[in-house]
């Protein structure tokens, strides 16, 4: 079983699979140290997502993959543009929004009890995403010298130039043509093209349009397919599409390893496609998550989402009095439209597993295609 393009060779990785550093709880386990290591150990390459959880906590997290494996892994922040709040205190930037945002605030207030629940103070979890606090993250990055860093959101231009003298490689995700040709002028080392279907922070344009559009634009740099791809057939389009790899969050997420609440396991089994909505309602900026009791009463407000991190703050009341109350189930999973391939069967599987099957059934299909399709 072999399937290698130059990408491999640029990672140090055996296979073209990636698995996507996906932020989302405070602890980020939705990516656990035993699934970036399982996957890495598998041949692909590992990620943790670090965008949600705290400078000390993703040292922790870089340390415990370094235990699991000694091959290469990538961590994942965003670098989102973000109002700088008065003071990184949950309990501050309630009030300011109580005082630049009343509507909001009161919708908040009224929301928690009509979904049966508490309001709680804040807990070990939540903290405050600020412009201040990412640099941190970014500065437990490269102290720790991580092989490779990846951008999910923001500008690449500061953190190319320190990446690079500590030998890290830098991978930006893209959801347009001039945000892919922004980070490769600034020096990112492979653009991750990710489609309209994703979960997480993602676009407006599909995948069939978007990546070989950004394969043109950014020629010679390795492009990297995100969206949509949960087996072997969406890695066999995606390196037709011109692409060198794949990014998969989604089908991750209900490995053996992914760590995640069977509840939240639960919402990507049996969702439909359509079940995972893209709204701003989570953190300011635009992401695709299951549609929840959360998120349907966001949506039905009438009230645009605040900007960062205020938006991200009201959301994590509603999250600490939901689970506080045993109560997860109004919550949502970050996910993409490739819940709806998804279904019980794959539930628990190895990551390993996923990664071989990936791998066997794009070679397979790569070779049928041209024993049926290629004339001599």
């Amino acid at each position: 079983m072999s399937l290698h393009t130059p990408l491999c060779d640029l990672l140090h990785i055996q296979y073209p699979i990636i698995q996507a550093g996906m932020g989302w709880d405070k602890e980020g386990l939705t990516t656990p140290p035993e699934l970036v290591a399982a996957v890495s150990n598998a041949g692909g390459l590992g990620c943790i997502g670090g965008s949600s959880i705290r400078p000390e906590v993703i040292r922790e997290r870089i340390r415990a993959v370094r235990k699991l494996t000694d091959r290469p892994f990538g961590v994942d922040i965003t670098l989102p543009k973000m109002e700088d709040v008065r003071i990184p205190d949950p309990d501050e930037v309630r009030k300011e929004i109580q005082e630049r945002f009343p509507k909001h605030a009161k919708f908040n207030d009224e929301l928690i009890p009509r979904l049966g629940l508490t309001a709680v103070p804040p807990d070990r979890k939540s903290w405050v995403k600020t412009p201040a606090a990412t640099r941190e993250q970014l500065k437990v990055i490269l102290e720790e010298k991580v092989p490779i860093l990846i951008i999910g959101l923001g500008d690449t231009a500061e953190v190319v130039p320190l990446a690079h003298e500590r030998g890290i490689l830098v991978m930006a995700l893209a959801g347009a043509v001039k945000h892919a040709l922004s980070h490769a002028r600034k020096g990112a080392d492979v653009i991750i093209a990710q489609g309209y279907e994703a979960g997480g922070h993602t676009g407006t344009i599909g995948n069939f349009p978007l990546i070989p559009q950004i394969v043109d634009a950014v020629s010679p740099k390795p492009v990297v397919a995100a969206g949509g791809i949960s087996d072997g057939r969406g890695v066999a389009a995606a390196l037709a599409l011109g692409a060198q790899g794949v990014w998969c969050g989604t089908t991750f997420l209900v490995t053996k390893e992914g760590g995640i609440n069977p509840i939240y396991k639960n919402q990507i089994l049996n969702g439909s496609s359509e079940d995972f909505v893209r709204t701003a309602y989570t953190s300011g900026h635009y992401a695709r998550h299951y549609r929840s009791a959360v998120i349907k009463e966001w949506m039905a407000s009438g009230l645009d989402a605040m900007p960062t991190p205020y938006q991200g703050n009201a959301m994590d009341e509603v999250r600490r009095a939901a689970e506080a109350a045993n109560r997860v189930e109004v919550l949502h999973v970050p996910g993409g439209q490739v819940a709806g391939m998804l279904s019980e069967e794959r539930n628990n599987v190895p990551a390993k597993e996923i990664v071989d099957r990936m791998v066997s059934q794009a070679t397979q299909i790569l070779n049928d295609m041209r024993a049926r399709f290629v004339g001599a």
